[in-house]
């Protein structure tokens, strides 16, 4: 039997708090689950510092990945019997589904943004090089891997593919949604996916929706939109994020000086020259990170050994509501006033963006292409979701973006009562 087709002995299951179990009966997905490359995910949080915040998100890439293969099996073995569907790409979903985060580094996008890294270069890089992930793929047929690399780059030749791991309903969105919701306690990422993978059907070039499926589409979207603003975008994990990237760039900017560390950090010696190998890369996870920040708090540099004791000691920076377009005279006037207070304002007046768009559709001319969700109807034509749906159609295209500043209010309120920049300080912050 060729090794695409090999079966295990019997099935294995994954006890899953989402969705109840992941079942595993190929031997390609089994090897996968036990290389180095994917075990790794278990040390890498999928909601990087929101621990900080809800203090039940310890959950990793590891459990989601493994959710999303579980919704990816779930919708084709839904989809087998059904015309534009084509059986022999059912591993290629399956290997897409459960690699699909591969690349994440320790705390994803906030150490991607300060090293300027890109954890989707990363995965490419996995899948196609001398890793135990590569020779498991190459063992199923030659160019397996750069399949599966194209799956999930979104260049693979069949968009159908593509759009049960990417799309604005997709696998990965529906785990997150859920696992997320159920780790932090909220619970605004519930909705109805059993309803909604009853009614996904195939398409030539994407999965579409019945119509007697939109309230639970609805249902989604709204679930995402408040989940973005309720959980993903809260003030409070965003100080967690603020001050864990100021670390790194500290780091960064003292090894750049000279700067002799207690502990020297050779795991970030690549990173800071914008050069890591790829073992490199997947030599640091947030246990090797977090073991930096306990020996950086005893560091003679006053400005990384603070921040690396508010993070780890959760003593996190405050925020007030910032308009940028309106309020940068008092921003220039508020760093003049933290250096003379000492308080370096690189690190300690720092302005934090966030932006959501709940659900968009392509508009011919325009920059970007939105694959829209559509909806199936009784006579096979196709319509885009919120030409039918009032709800989604409220919120499509909308933009909205929020601006917070962040300062360590506990460092001015020691300062005299009597000094005048402290007074003029909270003048300006509070009104």
């Amino acid at each position: 039997m060729a090794y695409r087709d090999e079966k295990l002995s019997e099935e294995k299951v994954f006890k899953d708090p989402v969705h109840r179990y992941v079942h595993v009966r190929e031997r390609v997905i089994w090897d996968l689950i036990g290389t180095a490359e994917f075990q790794r995910l278990r040390r890498i949080k999928q909601l990087g510092t929101s621990y900080l915040t809800f203090h039940g998100a310890e959950h990793s890439r590891f459990n989601h990945s493994l959710g999303v293969y579980e919704i990816v099996r779930r919708i084709i073995e839904n989809f087998k019997d059904r015309p534009n569907w084509n059986q022999e790409e059912r591993l290629l979903c399956l290997c897409a589904a459960l690699l699909h985060d591969l690349g994440h580094g320790p705390f994803s996008h906030s150490f991607e943004k300060v090293y300027k890294l890109d954890h989707e270069d990363f995965t490419q890089a996995i899948l196609l090089g001398d890793t135990e992930v590569n020779k498991v793929l190459s063992k199923v047929e030659k160019g397996f891997p750069k399949k599966v690399a194209d799956v999930i780059n979104k260049t693979y030749e069949n968009k159908l593919v593509v759009s049960l791991i990417s799309s604005q309903i997709d696998a990965d969105r529906m785990d997150y949604l859920q696992r997320d919701a159920y780790f932090t306690g909220v619970s605004y990422g519930h909705f109805d996916m059993e309803r909604i993978l009853r009614v996904m059907r195939p398409m030539e070039d994407q999965v579409v929706v019945k119509e007697s499926g939109m309230h639970a589409v609805e249902d989604y979207i709204m679930s995402r939109y408040q989940m973005y603003w309720q959980v993903y975008f809260h003030p409070v994990t965003r100080s967690a994020e603020v001050i864990l990237t100021k670390i790194l760039h500290r780091a960064k900017e003292l090894h750049e000086e000279g700067y002799s560390f207690k502990l020297q950090p050779v795991h970030f010696l690549s990173f800071f020259s914008g050069e890591p190998t790829l073992e490199e890369y997947l030599a640091l996870d947030e246990a090797v990170v977090l073991y930096y920040f306990q020996t950086w708090m005893e560091e003679e540099d006053t400005v990384l050994s603070d921040l690396c004791h508010r993070f780890v000691n959760r003593k996190l920076f405050k925020y007030i509501e910032f308009n940028p377009n309106s309020q940068m005279n008092e921003w220039m006037e508020l760093y003049k006033l933290f250096t003379k207070a000492g308080l370096n304002p690189d690190y300690y007046l720092v302005v934090d963006s966030s932006s959501d768009l709940p659900y968009d559709f392509y508009r011919p001319g325009e920059e970007g292409e939105r694959l829209p969700i559509h909806l199936l109807q009784p006579n096979d034509e196709l319509k885009e979701l919120s030409r039918l749906s009032d709800i989604v159609e409220s919120i499509s295209g909308k933009k909205r973006t929020d601006h917070k500043l962040y300062i360590p209010l506990d460092r001015l309120e020691e300062m005299s009562n009597r000094s005048k920049t402290k007074k003029r300080i909270m003048e300006i912050l509070f009104g």
